[in-house]
């Protein structure tokens, strides 16, 4: 009788035990499932904080950028599929010479007789939306002369421009060559030189720094495309 009284007590612990590690189990699982719910929704919010406060979606219209953006533009009746979109970072901590630059031109700065930006009466702004290349910052010495472009009296060399372009004034700093960007302000082109409204043009002048929304980082369509944008001055675009 006292055999089968400790048997019994030994089935029941046991039965017990095995309670408790399914029990154990199911926490786990519970927990598990709750850590990954958890970092699913961290993960989502930080993405959607991205997008929303750091990087943005920008069609690229027209072929100012050609051949870094554009390569297969085809004018004003071109599909949207064939133009390239690319991420603008609207957090960054300095603008050097190369970076590609999206800007609100909404108002044209010049140059006056002592070198200081102003806004001229006889020339309005091209008011829309650009994206150039900056070619030269506050305190940079920006010359054309010859089909070339001198910073600082030393040419630079623009393997990024279409290989049929040659740099040339477009009147906005006619007769003040070499000029001095005043700082906080910008002196910016287009790649592809013979088909860009920009610094040189009266409707556009000099960039302030206020008027940048932001620097393209990613050219993220088309996917073959894909490139980083923030070196594309290293290397030729043509190729």
């Amino acid at each position: 009788m006292d055999n089968n009284k400790e048997t019994d007590v030994n089935e029941t612990g046991a039965e017990s035990s095995s309670e408790k590690e399914n029990s154990n189990k199911k926490e786990n699982s519970f927990k598990d499932i709750i850590e990954i719910v958890e970092s699913t929704l961290i993960t989502v919010f930080v993405i959607i904080l991205a997008f929303t406060y750091i990087l943005h979606p920008v069609n690229i219209v027209g072929h100012s950028m050609y051949p870094t953006l554009n390569k297969n533009y085809e004018g004003v009746r071109a599909e949207k599929n064939d133009t390239d979109k690319v991420f603008m970072s609207t957090v960054y901590f300095d603008i050097n010479y190369g970076d590609i630059l999206v800007i609100d031109k909404d108002v044209n700065y010049l140059l006056d007789d002592n070198g200081e930006a102003y806004i001229p009466d006889e020339y309005s702004s091209i008011n829309e939306c650009i994206i150039k290349r900056v070619i030269a910052v506050g305190g940079q010495t920006v010359d054309i002369r010859d089909g070339n472009v001198f910073i600082d009296g030393e040419a630079i060399e623009e393997p990024y421009i279409n290989e049929s372009s040659s740099t040339s004034d477009l009147g906005a700093f006619t007769n003040q060559y070499p000029i001095t960007v005043p700082e906080g302000y910008y002196f910016v082109m287009g790649d592809n030189r013979n088909h860009s409204t920009d610094s040189r043009a009266p409707s556009v002048g000099l960039i302030k720094k206020d008027q940048i929304y932001g620097k393209a980082i990613i050219k993220y369509s088309p996917l073959s495309e894909f490139d980083i944008l923030t070196d594309s001055w290293k290397e030729s675009a043509n190729d």
